[in-house]
C-alpha cells in the first residue's frame, strides 16, 4: 500500500465577505488539529482575511499567502488572492461588490477541484440575489456546481452525526413541486442516495425511508395521488432489485416518532419538508453535501446571517463539521483508491 506524504488540500470557497462566512471560517480553522486530516487552501484575499482577524482579536490566527496551488504549504492555514485589489468589507451589508466576489471564488475553486489540484471543496454561505443576474442565474450552489462539474444530476444532501436527509426537489417554488416530480425521478435520487451511502459514508447496505408528500402520504389517494402513482411504485422498484427502501411515511409522525433512528437516509420530496426537522434537530453541526457528483464538496447549512455579521457571536460548528466531513469523504475515496 502506498503512503501519502501530504494530506489532501481541502479548498473553501470564501461566500459573502460581508456574511459571516470569513468569521466561521477562520474560528473552525483556528483549531490546529484539523491539519490531522487536511489541508485548507482559502479563495479569498489575504486583506480580507486581515480585516475579520483583527475584527475578531483572532491575534493567534496565522495563514500562509501563496499564489498558486505548487506553494501551499501543509499544516498552515492557506490564502490565494483570486483578484488583484481587495474588496471593500462591510460587514452586515449586501452589496453587489460582495456578491461578485463570491462568484470569482467560487469559479477559481471550482477549477481547481475539477483539475484535481485540491481534492475537495467547501463552500461558505453566499447570497443568491447578490450574484444572480440575468446574464447568470444563481439558484444555489448545488445547481452551479452540478452544471459546472458537467454532472446530470445530483442530490442536496444534508448531513449530521446521526441523520442524512435527501431531497428530490430542492430549489423551486412550493407550487412547482408536485407537477416535477415523476417515478423516474425519484428512482434517480434513491439511487443517487443508495451509492452514496455507500461510497461515500461506507455504509454497505444502507436503507432508506421515503416520505410521502401528502398530509398522511395521501392516505391511500384520498389526500393525493402522488403515493400512488409516483412513490409506492419506484419503492416497489427498487425492493424488487433488494434494495432497502421503504415508505412512503407521513413526514410530521416520521420525525415525532424519532424513526429515522432505523435508517441510514431519509428522502424528502421538498426543501422544507426534509431542512425544517433537519435543522431542528442538527442546525449547529449540519452540513450540506451534494452528492453523485465526481467531486466532494460539502458548506455548513446556514446562511450569510447579515444580522449578526462582524458581531463576534456566530457559531462554527457548522463549518467545522463541513470542513472534516469533506476530509473524511476525501480520505475515504483515496484510501480505497490505494487498496486497490
Amino acid at each position: 500500500m502506498n503512503v501519502r506524504k501530504n494530506k489532501p488540500i481541502i479548498g473553501i470557497s470564501i461566500g459573502d465577505i460581508n456574511g459571516i462566512g470569513v468569521e466561521v471560517t477562520l474560528k473552525a480553522l483556528a483549531d490546529v488539529r484539523i491539519y490531522k486530516s487536511f489541508t485548507p487552501l482559502i479563495y479569498g484575499h489575504g486583506k480580507v482575511l486581515s480585516f475579520y482577524k483583527k475584527l475578531l482579536n483572532l491575534e493567534e490566527f496565522n495563514f500562509a499567502q501563496v499564489r498558486s496551488i505548487e506553494e501551499v504549504q501543509h499544516r498552515k492555514v492557506n490564502v490565494i488572492n483570486i483578484v488583484e485589489e481587495s474588496p471593500e468589507v462591510i460587514p452586515g451589508v449586501e452589496t453587489h461588490e460582495a456578491g461578485k466576489f463570491a462568484l470569482e471564488s467560487l469559479k477559481a475553486a471550482m477549477e481547481d477541484l475539477k483539475s484535481g489540484r485540491i481534492q475537495g471543496l467547501v463552500t461558505a454561505p453566499v447570497n443568491k440575489n447578490n450574484i444572480n443576474s440575468e446574464e447568470l442565474p444563481f439558484v444555489g450552489h448545488t445547481e452551479f456546481i452540478t452544471q459546472t462539474v458537467g454532472a446530470k444530476d445530483s442530490l442536496m444532501m444534508m448531513v449530521s452525526e446521526d441523520l442524512r436527509v435527501g431531497l428530490v426537489t430542492g430549489h423551486i417554488p412550493v407550487s412547482q413541486i408536485s407537477q416535477s416530480l415523476t417515478k423516474e425521478k425519484v428512482l434517480q435520487k434513491i439511487n443517487i442516495f443508495l451509492k452514496s451511502l455507500k461510497e461515500d459514508f461506507g455504509i454497505d447496505k444502507p436503507k432508506i425511508a421515503i416520505l410521502g408528500l401528502n398530509p398522511h402520504a395521501g392516505e391511500d389517494g384520498l389526500l393525493g395521488t402522488e403515493e400512488e402513482e409516483i412513490l409506492k411504485p419506484a419503492i416497489r422498484e427498487m425492493k424488487d432489485k433488494n434494495h432497502y427502501v421503504f415508505g412512503p411515511y407521513p413526514a410530521d409522525g416520521f420525525f415525532g416518532m424519532m424513526h429515522q433512528k432505523r435508517f441510514d437516509g431519509v428522502l424528502a420530496m421538498y426543501h422544507d419538508q426534509g431542512l425544517i426537522p433537519f435543522k431542528s434537530m442538527a442546525f449547529s453541526t449540519g452540513v450540506n453535501f451534494t452528492a453523485g457528483l465526481p467531486v466532494v464538496r460539502t458548506s455548513p447549512d446556514h446562511g450569510t446571517a447579515y444580522n449578526i455579521a462582524g458581531k463576534n457571536v456566530a457559531e462554527e460548528g457548522s463549518m467545522r463539521a463541513a470542513l472534516h466531513l469533506a476530509a473524511d469523504i476525501v480520505n475515504l475515496h483515496l484510501g480505497e483508491e490505494e487498496e486497490g
